[in-house]
């Protein structure tokens, strides 16, 4: 394994380390929206053992598959006269404490508020159920004060909150270099400043700070705004696959309904397939939802790039949620988490199977 490897391992710990700190791992802020927003359903749809299941997810670009799939009816589709109800959040513990509460059967989430949300509940609240996507976090500097990456010594490099999935992988990545950083203040050989994705571009144009290790679609606005890719973080892994979106579903949900959560993840499936097969309609279709959701598309100068960087997959890429864990651990952020039984992948495998398709591993962290 790549002695890079371990940056994008601390991911998932990061969030377990500090559980205010995950607040903008994946989104931009602290709020949810309970949108109430019902698909329509086919006259005459046959229901499934429940009338409706609660979805959540991010308005982000790493959770099209939740997007698109809404968007397009590929989920409804599925679930026949089940209908969905969808709520959109700006940040992983919100996500969770929805699921806690009820609010949301099932959800598109990061791998940092997955790991937390299970260990603090001591394994009893979620399951995770199927992937979503992979990529998406890259190091964007100023090119005219990083030319290389021992360049980002002595330089100040933004990361999204301290503790968050970010963070974490960067600080990881600083060791590795031999460097040395004060994780909490964030001083030493890099000046690691804590900022808010929302305002991180505007940090960048003002000089404040010399780059970010930020995922999408921030890194792209960075870009936008004269900024260059130094680093993806997919280069670091192995297939340059890493887990960024995971779905995750209630136990008790899963135990009462498992026909509308296979329903769901045939659906996630179908999606995928078909953000693949239309990777241009897909991209059009994720941006109308982001409009509908927002208020305002992203441009062709930030969504072109962002796209493509990310991978829509039904792998939850279960080895390297584990190699995170183990990296933050050896970081020294958290205590070693007992993560068995954060997977059940018994029907996503099932729809796969029936599909056609290649059959997911957990690695060895699958519920008995």
């Amino acid at each position: 394994m790549p002695s890079a490897r371990p940056l994008t391992a601390l991911r998932t710990i990061a969030v377990i380390a500090a559980l205010p700190l995950l607040i903008t791992a994946c989104g931009y802020g602290s709020k949810s929206t309970d949108d109430g927003k019902q698909t329509a359903v086919a006259a005459g749809a046959k229901k499934l053992s429940a009338g409706e299941v609660k979805i959540g997810y991010f308005p982000n670009l790493t959770h099209a598959t939740a997007l698109v799939g809404t968007q397009e009816g590929l989920l409804q589709k599925e679930l026949g006269g089940t209908t969905i109800k969808t709520s959109t959040f700006n940040a992983g513990p919100s996500e969770i404490e929805a699921l806690n509460a009820g609010s949301i059967d099932i959800g598109w989430i990061g791998p940092s508020p997955a790991i937390n949300g299970y260990t603090k509940s001591n394994g009893k609240n979620l399951r995770i159920i199927g992937g979503s996507a992979s990529g998406g976090v890259k190091l964007v500097v100023n090119p005219d004060k990083i030319k290389s990456l021992d360049d980002v010594k002595g330089k100040k490099i933004a990361t999204p909150q301290l503790g968050n999935t970010q963070d974490v992988a960067f600080l990881n990545w600083i060791a590795e270099k031999g460097w040395k950083v004060d994780a909490q203040s964030g001083k030493g050989d890099v000046s690691v400043v804590r900022t808010d994705n929302k305002i991180t571009p505007d940090a960048y144009k003002s000089g404040s700070i010399d780059g970010a290790w930020v995922p999408e679609p921030t890194a792209s606005k960075l870009v936008a705004e004269g900024g260059k890719v130094l680093l993806d973080e997919a280069s670091l892994w192995p297939d340059k696959k890493f887990v960024i979106t995971n779905i995750i579903v209630s136990q008790k949900f899963l135990k009462e309904h498992p026909d509308v959560v296979e329903a769901v993840l045939r659906g996630s499936v179908k999606t995928n397939e078909w953000i693949n097969a239309n990777p241009e309609k897909a991209k059009a279709s994720a941006n109308a939802a982001l409009k509908e959701l927002s208020g305002k598309a992203l441009p062709a100068d930030v969504i072109d790039p962002a796209w493509k960087s990310v991978t829509f997959l039904d792998d939850p890429l279960a080895s390297t949620l584990n190699t995170e864990a183990e990296h933050a651990v050896k970081a020294g952020l958290l205590k070693k988490p007992d993560l068995k039984g954060i997977y059940d992948l018994t029907l996503l495998n099932k729809v796969l199977k029936a599909e056609g398709k290649d059959e997911v591993d957990d690695a060895g962290l699958g519920a008995e």
